[in-house]
């Protein structure tokens, strides 16, 4: 369905306003990879690459126990951001993979892609791992994967739900981790030089506690999903808040450092669907994508059957004083 945007205004709190003002045109977009057997993508994320765009997201196991059933990571590409057709996936590979692996970051550097994911299925001890691409589609691993888990008495030693981005000379390295009791899902930061191999001696820790935890109602025990860019000398974070169709829902939060963080809202800046929309379980897993031209784009993930299938789809970002809205189709 194509009609005026809407742009939401996520101002800080604590009383968000909502501006509506009229925008072009904007179709929506979903997306699913139906390659296991049902519609079902999830954890997005985008780059622009030799001229062409490359989304990476998690699909499930076939369920079969054929030979590397487990999760994968599957590669879409478009020409335009809007059509996405499913061009290959990066299968299990190695014993610390053998159950899996799920959510990508990618980030093209001296004209390759990395890839920063995670293991699945192994609890406290999934961690994040590395691989490279000349094609954007065959992956080579870094042979020191896993690369990253975090330290600390605050936390179980688990990173899922990486996202990277570059910043004076090193490689910022968010993921979600979980407290000694497994229970309540937060964040956490490393850094490794940008002329490193991003193995696992190549990353420091950059705090001893959570740079940001569930506080907020909607938030309930859960905040996961960084997704993480700049805009105007400031760092962005686009995070997932709660656990799967709880709902699921993003908001933002905003840092001068990267490091120490501070919400722009009280409320989500992208809540989940009405009774009977595509994405009335959730809007969850936000993959911020800025473009060449400097035109941003938020991906996500929703469903609306509690996650039997899962679709991706995107709103445009635009900023005011520092603020990011979005273009709703």
């Amino acid at each position: 369905m194509v009609g005026l945007g809407v742009l939401t205004t996520f101002l800080v709190y604590p009383q968000p306003k909502l501006q509506v003002v009229t925008a072009a045109p904007q179709a929506v977009m979903l997306f699913a990879d139906r390659s296991r057997g049902r519609p079902f993508s999830k954890d997005p994320d985008v780059v622009n690459f030799n001229g062409k765009y490359y989304m990476y997201y998690s699909i499930p196991p076939f369920g079969d126990g054929r030979p590397r059933d487990g999760w994968a990571i599957g590669i879409a590409g478009s020409n335009d951001l809007q059509s996405w057709n499913r061009i290959g996936d990066i299968l299990p590979a190695g014993e610390y993979e053998k159950k899996g692996l799920a959510a990508p970051a990618a980030i093209v550097l001296n004209k390759k892609v990395h890839l920063f994911y995670q293991t699945y299925g192994n609890g406290p001890k999934d961690a994040i791992c590395h691989a490279y691409s000349d094609d954007g589609i065959h992956f080579t691993r870094n042979p020191t994967n896993p690369v990253f888990s975090p330290t600390g008495q605050w936390n179980v030693g688990r990173a899922i739900d990486a996202d990277v981005i570059e910043h004076n000379g090193r490689l910022l390295l968010y993921c979600a981790t979980r407290d000694p009791s497994m229970k309540i899902q937060m964040l956490a930061v490393a850094g490794a030089p940008m002329d490193s191999d991003f193995g696992r001696t190549s990353w420091t820790q950059l705090c001893e506690g959570p740079i940001l935890k569930p506080e907020l109602p909607w938030e309930k025990m859960c905040i996961e999903a960084p997704a993480v860019c700049k805009h105007n000398g400031l760092f962005f974070m686009f995070y997932a808040g709660a656990y799967n169709n709880q709902p699921q829902q993003i908001g933002c939060a905003v840092s001068k450092d990267g490091i120490s963080w501070k919400r722009l809202s009280e409320t989500p800046l992208l809540a989940n669907g009405k009774p009977g929309e595509w994405n009335s379980s959730e809007s969850g897993h936000p993959g911020i994508f800025v473009d060449n031209d400097g035109q941003t784009y938020l991906f996500f993930q929703g469903n609306n059957d509690r996650g039997k299938t899962w679709y991706i789809s995107k709103m445009k970002v635009e900023w005011k004083n520092n603020r990011p809205f979005l273009i709703k189709p």
